[in-house]
């Protein structure tokens, strides 16, 4: 592929973007119905909806560029990160557990939108396109909040309710009871003692 100028690059960029929101937006509602604890069904449909609202503003920006379209390219990023998502889904695991494997799922996604959006945005903002540079910011602001709302979630909501079965404490305690086998005295080779 050919992109012989930064403006060129920029509608690369936003029409990436542009797929891995489209991507996501049929994911997120999987991820929804697949946690168990209400504040983390929450929080990712409210990204959901969020989500909906940075298509728009995409479309916007685009607008703004004189871009016609930002469909006609997928991003592969984005196409990873939802199948590892979909392998969280079908990890046989206790609720609280599985929760944080969406949770962590969730976050990969957002690190990545916000790698995306903030390269768009400097692009945006090198090349003085003011009003894209303020459309991406808010779009980034909300990622970096969602990403801020899973790790409360995982600490306020999730972690607590997992507790430590009596099991690993005993393999715990067998672990402390178990003395090191003694050292065996190196005896010098031939060569050495020569």
């Amino acid at each position: 592929m050919k992109v012989p100028t930064l403006d060129k690059l920029l509608e690369d960029q936003l029409k990436d973007i542009y797929s891995a929101e489209s991507q996501l937006l049929k994911a997120l509602p999987k991820m929804a119905k697949a946690a168990s604890t209400p504040a983390l069904k929450a929080a990712l449909t409210a990204h959901l909806e969020e989500t909906r609202g940075q298509v728009e503003r995409l479309t916007r920006v685009g607008e703004h560029l004189g871009i016609a379209k930002l469909t006609g390219k997928k991003c592969a990023a984005m196409e990873g990160l939802i199948e590892e998502g979909k392998e969280a889904l079908e990890m046989e695991a206790p609720p609280a557990i599985l929760d944080l494997a969406i949770i962590a799922a969730a976050q990969r996604v957002e690190h990545y939108e916000m790698a995306a959006y903030g390269t768009a945005r400097a692009i945006a903002e090198h090349l003085g396109h003011g009003e894209v540079v303020k459309l991406l910011q808010e779009t980034l602001d909300q990622e970096s909040a969602a990403d801020e709302k899973l790790t409360a979630v995982a600490s306020d909501a999730v972690f607590p309710s997992i507790k430590e079965g009596p099991e690993d404490e005993v393999e715990d305690d067998e672990d402390e009871d178990e003395k090191p086998a003694p050292k065996k005295k190196a005896t010098p080779t031939k060569a050495a003692r020569k």
